[in-house]
């Protein structure tokens, strides 16, 4: 079944709302049970195991404090969406974007590739400007 990019919008904003609200339950039930879910920069590379993932989301909910993410633009394909957003917010501990050691509010791209099937994500794959965190972090880091 194709969906509609109202479809889409629905599932992955709802999704990042989870997100906005470290509800790593409400995340969780946003994912297909065969997901693959990977942040660029990370400690733990790509997962595929729900304990991995839910065990990777309560620590990054536990290591950065959003404030607002500003959308830059969705596009749209066959089963897939790639999300562009600006985020702000402060990262307590930059372990979990590789900088450990360094904690301070921080801005930075955040680009996101998702493959929907069946209603849900079968994949999340997310960069973060690496660069401009470490610019900030160094720049702040308490």
């Amino acid at each position: 079944m194709r969906l509609s990019h109202a479809e889409m919008d629905r599932i992955i904003d709802e999704h990042f709302g989870y997100e906005a609200a470290d509800d790593v339950d409400g995340v969780m039930a946003s994912l297909a049970p065969e997901v693959e879910h990977e942040v660029v920069p990370s400690p733990v590379g790509a997962l595929r195991d729900p304990a991995r993932i839910r065990a990777y989301y309560e620590r990054l909910f536990g290591s950065v404090k959003g404030e607002g993410v500003t959308p830059i633009r969705r596009l749209y394909g066959d089963g897939f969406v790639v999300d562009e957003t600006l985020w702000r917010g402060t990262i307590e501990d930059g372990s979990i974007f590789l900088c450990d050691g360094k904690s301070g509010p921080v801005s930075f791209r955040l680009l996101h590739v998702f493959e929907l099937e069946d209603g849900k994500i079968a994949r999340e794959a997310a960069w973060c400007d690496l660069a401009a965190i470490q610019r900030q972090l160094g720049a702040t880091s308490r």
